[in-house]
């Protein structure tokens, strides 16, 4: 442990622009910038960030990185082409899945495995449930199934075998053999990533893990010599999906659990400023320019889960946070279909060409636009000053796309697009709430992204949700949520026993390990940390069930009728439902470690020497505002000119370089010390 850094960078690569901030504890100096994503190479968007923000390289002591790069290749299968060895008979288990449907009506749906059939080999050898030899491992069938895969192009391999998670020696002994020839680091065990009983989400999961592995890789090491290049000698960190850090000599070893680190960022944003503000209890709600993302934070921890599927039979089963998206961002494109209806998304218009009122050659309505048209977005604020478009050709845009086919003006046809955009992201917070056995009038709506704070209020009304917390720098909370990350390492470990069956002295020794095995990884990092705290929990369900619960403990040391209690009362708390005569059964056993950094000072991304002392003074102008159909009259603020505390009543309209915020009628906006605003929602609160 030592002392904080001096300088630290945060950089979030999303699919419309790469953030960064730049803090400096030392002097308090903040610098930002926010810059369009080079999708085919990130790195050169996070160096754009970078020069955009005139950061000295040289004098920087961490940077932090959130990542879209393993998301993407998943989601667009833009993979490497990797091979499977696995226990005879069981090729094709990444196949057969679970017979599930992709759509709730219809009989038909297919999916493609992340590898071809072509490319998954067999060989003999059997474990049993147990961890007893059935079948020897057949060394030369590795080795001949190995060079096979050579042979067929194959850059990563994966060794899966049916019951490893019980007795891991044959998948260990296995990627020995391949190690004496395989020509890189990318050979993936199946049991090291996840060690649990189900065979396809196990599989699956290591599949992900090897196809996107060269991928991050090579776009790490390239990052990293770029970086270096330009005078940066310390360590860069990468977030995970699970909200943790981990550095970049480590990062490629496990890619898998990068997928979702964009978003993860941006929850643990939410859960430091929730913190810090009294609100513990969150939903969170980050709008972007492509898509918006949900996830909820109880007592400021986010809800962290193993058992997500990145989308229909791709179920990646590494810790993440539990974040939801949906299709709807500013750039969301709006279209009439075939049937004469309005919808909005999910295709984007992304960063290029981008919205209409960009000015970079887009010609589709999209979300910015509408809010453009119903007067909650400064037209001179937007590039369409450089671009040359204004604002009669976007009404002349939407009456003819959208306007003339559902016999609206363009006005209406704008506050149709907003209506049916919060409509769509409504339903993804309820999913995210409601599936987690919460209601969302419990907890306060954490707004951010750089279309999130328009939306907001109208969202906390329809949901019920009585009050938004909005951060300072609400754009940006993502690369935020790089700089306050701390360390973290997940261990899972499947023991599938009946509660009654349990020895008690098993459990607490595989958590002792676990911690053991956790505190030795963050020994070894190269990065300042404060304390280490352990997160213990267990995920239980119901003898005959499938579905998986899980059940957090203040302690490892538990005896099992305390266990059998928070198990049952966590099921009531989720179904309302009390199963008391049927036997409780443990399938995993999971341990958190992390490493937590020193506390940082984010009132500094908001410049003190801006403040003005009235409101009067922060006003910089009023602008006629669509609400309700009709036009309102709106004061216009400068959020970094607003005095510390202020509190002022909606309609009102606060610009800053990040975000628009949206306070609407009947509405109350107040500032805290820190420069969040909490909203509280007029007719709920």
């Amino acid at each position: 442990m030592g002392e904080s850094s001096r300088a630290v960078v945060g950089v979030d690569v999303g699919g419309t622009f790469t953030d960064l901030v730049a803090l400096d504890q030392t002097t308090g100096q903040v610098k930002l910038a926010k810059v369009p994503s080079t999708l085919d190479n990130q790195a050169f968007g996070v160096l754009n960030a970078l020069k955009a923000a005139e950061c000295d390289l040289a004098a920087l002591d961490l940077i932090v990185h959130g990542t879209t790069t393993t998301t993407n290749a998943v989601l667009e299968r833009k993979l490497a082409k990797t091979g499977l060895i696995t226990t005879a008979g069981f090729r094709d288990i990444l196949e057969l899945g679970r017979r599930t449907r992709p759509q709730p009506y219809g009989m038909k749906g297919e999916f493609q495995p992340l590898i071809p059939r072509d490319l998954r080999l067999e060989v003999p050898e059997r474990m049993d449930c147990d961890g007893k030899v059935v079948t020897a491992l057949d060394e030369d069938a590795v080795r001949d199934a190995g060079r096979q895969l050579l042979d067929m192009g194959c850059e990563s391999v994966v060794i899966h075998y049916l019951h490893a998670y019980a007795n891991p020696d044959h998948e260990r002994r296995s990627a020995d053999i391949l190690r004496t020839f395989w020509p890189n680091d990318h050979i993936t065990m199946g049991h090291a990533l996840l060690s649990e009983s189900r065979e396809f989400e196990r599989g699956v999961t290591a599949a992900a893990n090897a196809a996107v592995q060269p991928l991050l890789d090579r776009y790490i090491r390239r990052l990293v010599s770029e970086l270096g290049a330009n005078g940066y000698d310390g360590d860069v960190l990468v977030m995970n999906g699970n909200g943790g850090m981990v550095s970049s000599s480590r990062v490629a070893l496990e890619a898998a659990k990068t997928v979702m680190s964009g978003p993860a960022s941006g929850v643990m944003a939410a859960a430091y400023v929730g913190r810090k503000a009294g609100q513990g209890n969150l939903i969170t709600y980050d709008m972007g320019g492509t898509s918006t993302d949900v996830a909820l934070i109880r007592n400021a921890e986010p809800s962290v889960s193993n058992e997500i599927e990145v989308e229909y039979a791709m179920p990646i089963h590494v810790p993440m946070v539990d974040v939801r998206t949906v299709g709807a961002g500013g750039g969301s494109i709006s279209r009439v279909n075939p049937a004469g209806l309005l919808e909005v998304g999910p295709e984007s218009a992304g960063a290029t060409p981008g919205p209409i009122c960009y000015g970079l050659g887009g010609t589709e309505p999209t979300i910015s636009d509408a809010n453009l048209l119903l007067g909650r977005l400064d037209p001179a604020r937007l590039n369409s000053v450089k671009g040359g478009v204004t604002l009669e050709q976007v009404k002349d845009i939407f009456a003819d796309r959208l306007g003339s086919k559902l016999g609206l003006s363009p006005t209406e046809a704008a506050e149709a697009v907003i209506r049916i955009a919060n409509t769509k992201m409504a339903g993804a917070i309820r999913m995210v709430s409601i599936s987690l056995g919460a209601d969302p009038r419990d907890f306060a709506l954490f707004a951010f992204g750089g279309a999130g704070p328009s939306h907001a209020c109208a969202l906390a009304r329809e949901l019920g949700i009585p009050r938004v917390l909005i951060p300072s720098r609400p754009g940006i909370t993502n690369a935020i949520g790089c700089v306050v990350a701390d360390l973290r390492h997940d261990f899972v470990r499947t023991i599938n026993t009946p509660l009654n069956a349990l020895d008690p002295s098993h459990l607490h020794g595989i958590f002792a390990d676990q911690a053991k095995q956790g505190e030795l990884v963050i020994s070894k990092e190269n990065i300042a940390i404060s304390e280490v705290r352990h997160l213990y929990s267990v995920d239980m369900q119901f003898v005959g069930q499938t579905h998986l619960l899980r059940v957090p403990l203040e302690r490892p040391d538990i005896d099992l009728d305390t266990l059998q209690s928070l198990f049952e009362a966590a099921y009531f708390d989720r179904f309302h439902v009390a199963l008391d005569n049927i036997r409780a059964n443990v399938v995993n056993v999971n341990c958190s470690i992390i490493g937590t950094r020193a506390a940082l000072d984010l009132s500094v991304l908001l410049d003190p020497a801006l403040r003005k002392s009235t409101l009067d003074e922060a006003q910089i102008g009023t602008r006629p505002v669509f609400f309700a159909g009709t036009w309102v009259n709106t004061p216009i603020f400068q959020r970094e000119h607003l005095p510390i505390g202020f509190a002022l009543d909606g309609p009102a309209i606060l610009q800053q370089m990040d975000t628009t915020i949206l306070i609407e009628p009947g509405d109350h906006a107040q500032g805290d010390a820190d420069g969040n605003i909490i909203v509280r929602i007029g007719d709920i609160s």
